[in-house]
C-alpha cells in the first residue's frame, strides 16, 4: 500500500503547517521540489528547512506531518 508521501500533489501541501513527531513546529510549507518539502519558520529571523519528501508520514486538511523530531530537523536547516 502506498504511503501518503507517494500519493500527494504539491498543491496539497503548499501553505500548510509542517509538524514533526511530538507536535514539533517545522514552519509552513513554502515550496515543493523533486526531493524536498521546503518549509519556513519565523517572522523576522526565518529558518528554512529542506526536508526530504520521504519523511512525510501523513497529510490532513491543516498539517503536513513528518516523521522527524525538532532536533532531527536541524540537520535539514539551510540559510
Amino acid at each position: 500500500m502506498p504511503s501518503d508521501s507517494t500519493i500527494y500533489k504539491p498543491q496539497d501541501v503548499l501553505k500548510k503547517e509542517a509538524r514533526g513527531t511530538g507536535n514539533a513546529d517545522l514552519g509552513e510549507v513554502k515550496e515543493v521540489s523533486d526531493e524536498y518539502v521546503i518549509t519556513e519558520k519565523g517572522v523576522i529571523d526565518k529558518d528554512r528547512f529542506y526536508i526530504p519528501k520521504s519523511s512525510i508520514i501523513h497529510i490532513d486538511g491543516q498539517f503536513v506531518w513528518f516523521g522527524i523530531t525538532e532536533d532531527e530537523a536541524k540537520q535539514y536547516k539551510r540559510d
